[in-house]
């Protein structure tokens, strides 16, 4: 596709900042967010300087701020009203409720709609805001869920949730529950000593070396779906004791060692793709693995069932495709170092739309890096993609 023609614009940007009430047992957040009941939400929409459109791109994460990837300022600087949402729990997932990140998302496309006047508003799901967008569409078109996973009242059907008028999906996971059972590091044996390992499941000891046979693969995949079970199996149990006791100790904290051991970033027979071999979007995934810095190493237990228990978390994405109706654009990054490989196609598989495309971003990387001319191929896409359908200038 010819970019050379791409039109420019300066961009303005803006601070927001929305409130709502809510009332919680007990606070999930640090500091003045969720203070006296009421939640704060910070976000930066980016305005094309002289542009007027009645459509808004809402980029969101459960924990991360997305208003410095390349693809929300791209999109803007080639005309595009975008709102780079924020959660109550950016920075920090350790407490983090998917349906509390489902209802704050709501609010932004609330005050979207009813305070800036956008009629149309497209939902834009990147790595790990895609499970999150995906949850909160399913959730706008056909509401069915009243409490979280850990059984705690949380009414999504009367959140008054307004859908999006359309989807896209690009470099998204199925969810982070998912992915950290892909990664997680299962030859550790001790919770509570990550040292105390079966070494024969040890992705990174000098005598297993890429490439794996289907045996060990079969082995290692099944030993990390077990350590996940068990973890989840003691987060129920220890739930269920603080019930028992019957006193004021409602919530606990606890840490995962080693969360990155994904056979795939270091053997590129297993579906292979364009993706760098040997290293991952964090860095060397065996340094990474017993970093302080991973998946769900900080977790409180009613954090871990709603977005790290992949039997357990609503949140998942192929789940909530099917009930997903709206225009649906799936991007996948052939040289993606942070989303497996298969996992956009199995979210764009189940999608009720039907309008719905997927295509293959040849050669990008998960962030673009050093790739100006890919990215603006890839706003170029997006953007005759949302002009078929209206949304865009």
């Amino acid at each position: 596709m010819n970019t050379a023609n791409a039109s420019r614009h300066e961009v303005d940007s803006e601070w927001v900042h929305i409130q709502y009430s809510e009332a919680s047992q007990f606070k999930t957040v640090y500091g003045f967010s969720g203070q006296q009941g009421v939640v704060h939400l910070e976000g930066v929409r980016y305005v094309p300087r002289g542009v007027k459109s009645d459509t808004l791109l809402i980029y969101m994460h459960p924990a991360s701020t997305l208003q410095l990837l390349p693809m929300p300022n791209a999109m803007a600087a080639n005309g595009v009203h975008v709102l780079c949402a924020a959660s109550r729990y950016a920075r920090n997932d350790t407490a983090l409720i998917m349906e509390h990140v489902v209802r704050d998302l709501g609010a932004y496309i609330r005050h979207a709609r009813e305070q800036w006047k956008y009629r149309k508003v497209v939902l834009a799901g990147w790595s790990g805001g895609g499970s999150l967008s995906l949850y909160y569409q399913s959730q706008a078109e056909k509401p069915t869920v009243t409490h979280t996973p850990a059984g705690d009242p949380y009414d999504l059907t009367q959140a008054g949730l307004q859908p999006a008028d359309a989807f896209i999906l690009q470099a998204a996971h199925v969810s982070r529950a998912v992915v950290l059972q892909d990664w997680i590091d299962p030859s550790v044996l001790d919770e509570h000593n990550p040292d105390i390992r079966d070494e024969s499941l040890d992705l990174y000891h000098p005598d297993i070396k890429p490439p794996y046979d289907a045996e060990f693969l079969a082995r290692f995949r099944q030993a990390q779906r077990e350590r996940v079970a068990r973890r989840t199996a003691w987060v129920k149990e220890m739930l269920a004791e603080l019930k028992r006791r019957g006193g004021k100790e409602l919530e606990r904290g606890h840490i995962l060692h080693r969360t990155m051991a994904d056979p795939r970033f270091l053997d590129a027979r297993i579906e292979p793709n364009d993706r760098p071999i040997g290293t991952c979007y964090m860095g060397h995934p065996e340094t990474v693995n017993s970093g302080p810095i991973g998946l769900a190493r900080f977790s409180t237990l009613r954090a871990w069932l709603s977005q790290w228990s992949p039997d357990d978390t609503f949140a998942h994405g192929e789940k909530c495709a099917e009930s997903i109706t709206v225009p649906f654009l799936a991007l996948e990054h052939s040289a993606d170092d942070a989303v497996p490989q298969p996992h956009t196609r199995m979210v764009f598989e189940r999608v009720k739309s039907q309008d719905r495309q997927m295509h293959v971003v040849q050669g990008a990387t998960h962030y673009f890096v050093g790739q100006p001319e890919l990215l603006q191929s890839t706003v170029e896409l997006t953007l005759h993609w949302l002009r078929e359908r209206g949304l865009c200038n």
